[in-house]
C-alpha cells in the first residue's frame, strides 16, 4: 500500500469526491432533494460523496474509525483515530446553485485535530492543516486576522435552523454586532467560515447548533493560523456542544463579553447533540 500522510490522503479523497458535485451541479435535474429536519437538507450528492471520501480513506487505513455526516451511527469521539467528514457543508447553498458550498475532512486521534482539508468547490480554494505545521491556502500560509477593535472587525455567522428557541436573543445580539463591527456576514457554510477565519478574511466567527463535521477541521486551521476557539461560556465544548466562537484573542474575548450581554445563560451552555 501507497506511504501517504493523513494529509495527503485527506486531500486525495477530496479532489476525487468532488467530482460527484460537479457532476450534480452541471447536471440538477437528476438531483433528488430530501428533507432529514425542517430545513435540514439532504441530496444523493451528499450521501454519494461521503461514499467516495470513505472508500479512498479505508483504502489507506482500514482501521481508522469514520464519523460521517450522512453515515454516522453515533455521535461521540473516543482516542482512536478518527475522520470526522462533511460531504457537502452548505448543502441548502448546494441545491440552490448559490457558490458556496465545501468539503470538508479532519482527522483527529486521542481527542485532538490532526490533519485538515476544506476544499470550496465553486472557487477552487483548498484550505489545508496538519497540527504543527501551519495552515495553507493552496499552497501558500495563511494567518489570522491582527484586528484588536470590534469597529475594525467583519465578523461571520450563521442562522440556527434546527432549534430556534434561541432566534430571537441571536437576533438581538446580531443587531449588536451590527452597530459595533464593520458588519456580518454568512455564506450559509460553517468550514467555509472558519477557513476564512483562518485566512483573516473574516475577523471572528460565532455560531450556534453547529454539528461536529462543521468545525472539525475548520477549528484546526484556526489553531494553525494562529487562532483561539471557545464555546459560548469560553470552555472547550465546542465540538459536540452546538456553540462555537473563534477568532483571534481580542476579537474572541470581545465575542464572548457580547454573548454573555444577549444569550442566556441556560441558552449560552453547551449541550449534547440530541
Amino acid at each position: 500500500m501507497e506511504n501517504r500522510t493523513d494529509l495527503q490522503i485527506a486531500h486525495e479523497a477530496a479532489m476525487k469526491a468532488s467530482a460527484v458535485i460537479k457532476h450534480y451541479a452541471e447536471n440538477r435535474d437528476q438531483l433528488n432533494v430530501e428533507l432529514k429536519g425542517r430545513h435540514d437538507l439532504v441530496t444523493q450528492a451528499d450521501v454519494e460523496t461521503e461514499k467516495k471520501i470513505v472508500e479512498i480513506i479505508q483504502h489507506y487505513r482500514p482501521d481508522d474509525v469514520i464519523l460521517g455526516e450522512e453515515t454516522a451511527a453515533q455521535q461521540k469521539l473516543t482516542n482512536a483515530r478518527t475522520w470526522i467528514i462533511d460531504p457537502i457543508d452548505g448543502t441548502t447553498n448546494f441545491t440552490h446553485a448559490f457558490p458556496v458550498f465545501c468539503i470538508s475532512i479532519a482527522l483527529w486521534e486521542n481527542k485532538r485535530p490532526k490533519a485538515a482539508v476544506i476544499y470550496e468547490i465553486n472557487s477552487g480554494e483548498v484550505f489545508t492543516a496538519e497540527e504543527g505545521g501551519g495552515a495553507f491556502l493552496n499552497g501558500r500560509p495563511i494567518r489570522i486576522s491582527d484586528a484588536q477593535k470590534p469597529e475594525e472587525a467583519l465578523l461571520g455567522t450563521g442562522f440556527p435552523y434546527r432549534d430556534l428557541e434561541i432566534i430571537d436573543d441571536y437576533l438581538a445580539l446580531l443587531k449588536c454586532f451590527m452597530k459595533e463591527t464593520h458588519g456580518v456576514r454568512r455564506p450559509g457554510s460553517a468550514a467555509y467560515d472558519l477557513a476564512c477565519v483562518a485566512a483573516g478574511r473574516l475577523d471572528g466567527f460565532y455560531e450556534y447548533a453547529l454539528s461536529p463535521w462543521d468545525v472539525a477541521a475548520g477549528v484546526l486551521l484556526i489553531r494553525e493560523a494562529g487562532g483561539v476557539i471557545a464555546d459560548w461560556d469560553g470552555g472547550d465544548e465546542w465540538l459536540f456542544g452546538k456553540r462555537i466562537v473563534c477568532g483571534n484573542e481580542a476579537i474572541t474575548r470581545y465575542l464572548l463579553d457580547r454573548i454573555k450581554t444577549y444569550i442566556p445563560e441556560e441558552l449560552r451552555k453547551a449541550k449534547p447533540l440530541s
